[in-house]
């Protein structure tokens, strides 16, 4: 009998098909389909945050949201999408100038100038928000603390529970960026207390442990490294913070169907469920999983096919 092959499914769009169709008219430089696609979202804040980070990301590249914008230049939705694809264009450049080489300021500025254009179009959108303390991230000492602060609680007061928004905080106070390992734990933990039950906050605390395992990966280097980070994922804190987030998100809670918004959170709590030695959760999560997989955080402890597919051999047998 031939063996089963299994195959993970890293679709960039999380199985959001109507999110797909629009990345298609990005291609061919067709506005109309991100218009419909968020005049349709509506007010659903996590889909519409999840879709707006991921067309700003198809439209860095493109002159797509600029040919909307001449179109209809008071449209809202288009000036959140601008001010989402410039901060996207500036995180690019970044990137692509590499670790130490200075930040282009006037990108920086240009993607803040977008985002407060976006945030008078549409005054009860949070998305806008959010884009502007990850841009913050840029400015060469950080963007003032003050200034931050104004902005999250511009967020906040929108969104209380933005998981988005608080995961851009979280980078920020990271050692990676403009923090330390202990101010990005401790502000990660205090969003997960103050979460509801059923609320996805407490996935904070494994998306800091991926962070803290990157920059410690990277400061380090080979493969040696990596092995001397083993316990990093299965000390007793860290199979505590796996058993909390499953308890105060999902433990009890009916799960017909994974949305789009939610398979990168889960992604990284069945990452970290796999890693703490926390069979019982890792198997229920990989099971609600099916296919449906994001790179990271799977690629940060190696190939990601390789590494979603062993586990879910491992914990499912």
């Amino acid at each position: 009998m031939a063996r089963d092959r299994f195959s993970p499914d890293f679709d960039p769009d999380c199985g959001d098909s109507a999110l797909t169709a629009a990345r298609q008219d990005i291609l061919i430089g067709r506005w109309q389909g991100l218009r419909e696609l968020l005049r349709a979202t509506g007010p659903h804040l996590a889909a519409r945050g999840h879709r707006v980070r991921l067309l700003a990301q198809a439209c860095a590249g493109r002159s797509t949201v600029e040919s909307w914008l001449a179109a209809e230049p008071h449209s809202a939705d288009a000036l959140v999408l601008r001010a989402a694809t410039e901060t996207a264009r500036a995180f690019h450049l970044a990137i692509a100038a590499g670790r130490g080489v200075p930040i282009d300021q006037d990108r920086v500025d240009t993607a803040v100038r977008a985002c407060l254009a976006a945030t008078e179009a549409d005054p009860a959108d949070p998305t806008p928000w959010i884009s502007l303390i990850s841009v913050a991230r840029l400015y060469s000492s950080g963007a003032r603390r003050r200034e931050l602060a104004r902005w999250w609680d511009e967020l906040h007061r929108r969104d209380p529970y933005s998981v988005e928004g608080r995961l851009q905080v979280l980078h920020y106070y990271s050692a990676r960026w403009h923090g330390t390992h202990g101010q990005m734990y401790d502000f990660a933990r205090d969003a997960a207390g103050a979460a509801p039950f059923g609320c996805a906050l407490p996935v904070l605390v494994q998306y800091a442990r991926v962070e803290e395992y990157r920059y410690a990966l990277d400061a380090a280097r080979g493969e040696q490294a990596r092995v001397r980070l083993g316990q990093h994922w299965s000390h007793d804190a860290a199979v505590s913070d796996v058993r909390r987030t499953w308890q105060r998100w999902i433990s009890g809670r009916p799960w017909e169907a994974i949305e789009p918004w939610e398979l990168r959170d889960l992604n990284h709590l069945a990452h970290a469920a796999c890693y703490a030695d926390t069979p019982d959760i890792a198997a229920a999560l990989l099971g609600m999983l099916g296919r449906r997989a994001t790179r990271t955080p799977w690629v940060c402890t190696g190939d990601p096919v390789k590494e979603f597919t062993r586990w879910r051999g491992q914990v499912l047998r």
